[in-house]
């Protein structure tokens, strides 16, 4: 069950690597700025840009960063900048060390560790544009706010997809019993919930419809290794994980569905005064209407057989029940769809 946080781990070294790099590439561009020693500069930026970047990536200080992350647009972006002015100082005086003892950079390491009004300023006016970018990047979308600045969907294309629509079970009675504004407290957490397997799996949340989720990924990254579906049962695992915590802030653990399927769409940008990535064919519609199925049918978690089809093995925890051939509305031909669970003793 924890194959999704494994493969996260495994990215892990990736960014312990580049984030290095990006950092001394951003104290060379200090140097040549400035016109100071270039090596002195790129060991600052090592050290003070490395845990800035880790930090964003998620990789330290994720709890801390997931809870601001929540707060009102002002208060991320304060409480943001304040937690890289720490870093800021905090590495640099690790710099001025690391310079001091290794290289013979001034004559004390107290005087190594002092950090120019240039160099302050530099580094958080960095900081405050890294966080700007990075809020309207959770604002917006990974996947779309990339999309939109490479102009990828400038023009209509054809690809490949996988979609999961994640439906909340029992969200209209909730909203009875407690209201509207507690239903949207509730919902909101559940979604927040999503967001860490969404993103292991290399996924993207693309639209919040009431109390569904669409999430989607590119054909060859939703597949391998099952991603797509080792989504959903992160997800499962994180709520049955924190049961506890759900039932004493909301009275209830929640409950969804989900319904996994895939084929070709048209894949654009759209609007003018609100841009967005829009997707176009028979396989978002299909999609829907397996969510009406999956009520009916009283399986909390349906996928086609082009799914199964293109995962090929499933993962050893999970196990697949073929429930036959379905008429779709919309679709000439029936759909065949399977329950996919645990395996007993997962």
């Amino acid at each position: 069950m924890n194959a999704g946080r494994g493969q996260d781990r495994f990215r892990r070294p990736l960014q312990w690597l580049l984030a290095p790099i990006v950092g001394a590439v951003a104290g060379l561009a200090y140097a040549l700025m400035f016109d100071v020693e270039a090596l002195h500069s790129a060991v600052r930026g090592v050290f003070i840009g490395t845990p800035i970047l880790l930090y964003e990536r998620g990789v330290i200080l994720r709890r801390w960063r997931d809870i601001i992350r929540q707060a009102a647009t002002p208060v991320f972006v304060v409480t943001t900048i304040a937690t890289y002015v720490l870093m800021i100082l905090i590495g640099n005086a690790a710099a001025g060390t690391a310079l001091h003892h290794l290289l013979g950079y001034m004559s004390t390491a107290r005087e190594a560790m002092v950090m120019s009004e240039s160099g302050l300023l530099y580094s958080f006016g960095v900081s405050t544009l890294v966080a700007f970018v990075f809020r309207l990047r959770d604002l917006i979308g990974p996947s779309l706010f990339t999309s939109l600045l490479l102009g990828r969907y400038h023009r209509p294309i054809k690809e490949e997809r996988i979609f999961l629509f994640l439906d909340v079970s029992g969200s209209t009675h909730f909203a009875e019993r407690y209201g509207d504004l507690e239903t949207q407290a509730y919902l909101g957490q559940i979604f927040n919930a999503l967001a860490s397997p969404v993103r292991r799996s290399q996924g993207s949340i693309d639209d919040y419809i009431g109390d569904m989720a669409l999430v989607t990924w590119p054909m060859d990254r939703g597949m391998r290794d099952a991603a797509c579906l080792r989504c959903v049962f992160d997800f499962a695992a994180a709520i049955r994980d924190q049961a506890a915590a759900w039932q004493a802030r909301f009275g209830q653990v929640p409950e969804f569905r989900a319904v996994l399927h895939c084929g070709s769409v048209v894949t654009a940008e759209i609007g003018l005064e609100r841009h967005k990535i829009a997707y176009f064919g028979d396989v978002v519609n299909t999609t829907g209407r397996l969510e009406s199925l999956s009520k009916a049918l009283g399986q909390p978690i349906l996928v086609s057989a082009d799914i199964l089809a293109g995962i090929r093995v499933l993962p050893p925890h999970l196990v697949a029940e073929n429930l036959g051939f379905h008429v779709i509305r919309g679709r000439d031909e029936p759909l065949q769809i399977s329950a996919v669970r645990l395996a007993l003793g997962s």
